[in-house]
């Protein structure tokens, strides 16, 4: 083993300040020397926007395993993140969900959790507890243009400030987290690295999305959703309104080719009344709308195999959406991060290894292909689909996990099984364990409900807001 394999890395670079590239820093801050983060734009030093973040304006949350994962990285973050507003929502206990197969019951025993905050809030916390450490530093409005080194090792990265000044760092340990407008594949074919497999699959959805002053208390109340059903005829159209800090709710309506929501305030409500059910509409009538309404046709699947390249340089791993970008209605993105960073983190801890990048890009790739296989074995049933066309396997297999989620509507242990994956805390192929298919053969053990199931104090809140409503006109 070289003097560097066996000292292990000592100096990182992580380019882009995204929550990935904190986690980044989170994951190799106590195992190096010094962290040096560059980010193209500025960072805000309170909850703010960060420019480069366009899914920020649409719901978000963190799965149960992404949580776990930061709350391991940076302990104690997730009990911050809840005092400065984030919520924790019991699943399915405090969820309305309508699915394509039928409302999902709230069972009073939760197996799982999500948080939902804004992504802004999000960031900060994490931002704010990553910066404490003194072996990292940012530098801001700074670009990395090139990597340096050839097709056998990275040994940095080429800058350019503000002022377009160049210049070079140097680092045992170059981690791209740039995002979606990452420029990793064309970098490495300047170094005469080639053969990297992508694949996209995009549904068309169009996201639109604003943020409501809640008519309730928003600390125990449910997150409320309508899923698109891929078996019916017209365009796919969903929704979710989720409780997050400042007393507001965040809501975002999603449609296909030929049924998009549109930018136009106006048409923002009477859009979610197109659902496959009017729950959400309903909700918005007594709701005060905040700001405007924000669009975003970037939905697509997007991944890069890093792993699977045959010749890949020493001293480089790619991390979040760098390397897989989601369909955000699956809210996978934050979580696969986590665990893909928590994965780098490990590795370090175990001690230096002389192919520590390959290693961790196959570790960061275990997350990725779950969140893959779910996000993509659902989009690819919708007839607005590019990128590949289901085969008699795909729809086999959606035929079993439409069953099986018709079955989690009335089986408490269906609805964990499903629930275990979707939280990133189980491989997709849990589903096919003798005791899931055994409920999936049996069917739901109580009959389908048939309209939302708000618990009684919900319900007593929701009428004193209908009867004000009423007095008003």
């Amino acid at each position: 083993m070289s003097e560097a394999a066996s000292r292990g890395p000592q100096r990182v670079v992580i380019v882009g300040g995204s929550l990935a590239g904190m986690l980044a820093a989170a994951a190799v801050k106590d195992h190096v020397d010094s962290v040096e983060i560059l980010e193209a734009h500025d960072l805000p030093a309170g909850p703010g926007p960060r420019t480069g973040v366009p899914q920020a304006a649409h719901i978000h949350w963190l799965q149960a395993g992404g949580a776990e994962a930061i709350n391991a990285l940076l302990p104690g973050s997730i009990d911050l993140l809840m005092a400065a507003g984030a919520h924790r929502i019991p699943v399915t206990t405090d969820m309305v969900i309508f699915s394509p197969e039928g409302w999902y019951r709230r069972w009073q025993r939760a197996t799982h959790y999500v948080i939902t905050a804004s992504r802004d809030l999000t960031d900060l916390v994490v931002r704010n507890e990553v910066l404490k450490n003194p072996r990292v530093t940012v530098r801001t409005h700074t670009k990395a243009v090139g990597l340096l080194g050839d097709r056998r090792a990275v040994r940095g990265v080429r800058l350019r400030d503000a002022d377009g000044i160049a210049s070079d760092l140097h680092a045992d340990l170059v981690i791209d987290a740039s995002g979606r407008a990452s420029r990793l594949p064309r970098w490495l074919a300047e170094l005469g690295v080639t053969g990297l497999v992508e694949e996209r699959l995009d549904s068309g959805m169009v996201y639109a999305s604003r943020l409501y002053r809640a008519p309730v208390p928003t600390r125990g109340w449910p997150v409320v959703g309508v899923q698109a059903d891929p078996c019916l005829r017209q365009p796919a159209k969903a929704g979710g309104i989720l409780p997050i800090d400042g007393d507001r709710w965040h809501v975002s309506l999603m449609g296909a080719p030929g049924g998009e929501p549109t930018r136009a305030a106006e048409d923002f409500e009477p859009f979610a009344r197109t659902l496959r059910h009017p729950v959400m509409a309903d909700l918005l009538e007594h709701a005060e709308p905040l700001g405007d309404v924000s669009v975003t046709h970037s939905t697509a699947n997007r991944r890069s195999y890093y792993e699977r390249l045959s010749t890949r340089p020493d001293g480089l791993v790619a991390l979040g959406d760098s390397v897989a970008t989601f369909n955000p209605v699956y809210a996978q993105g934050m979580s696969v991060a986590a665990l893909g960073a928590l994965a780098l983190r490990d590795l370090l801890a175990a001690g230096p290894t002389r192919d520590l990048a390959h290693r961790a890009q196959r570790a960061i790739a275990r997350p990725v292909h779950t969140a893959w296989t779910l996000a993509t074995g659902q989009d690819i049933h919708f007839a607005t689909t590019k990128g590949r066309r289901p085969t008699f396997a795909d729809r086999l297999l959606r035929r079993y996990v439409s069953r099986l989620s018709r079955t989690a509507t009335g089986s408490f242990r269906a609805a964990t099984a499903l629930t275990d994956v979707l939280a990133l805390q189980a491989p997709p192929t849990s589903l096919v364990r003798p005791g899931v298919l055994l409920a999936a053969l049996v069917g739901p053990l109580r009959p389908q409900l048939d309209s939302p199931q708000f618990k009684a104090a919900e319900r007593t809140l929701l009428n004193a807001l209908s009867h004000r409503r009423t007095s008003r006109t």
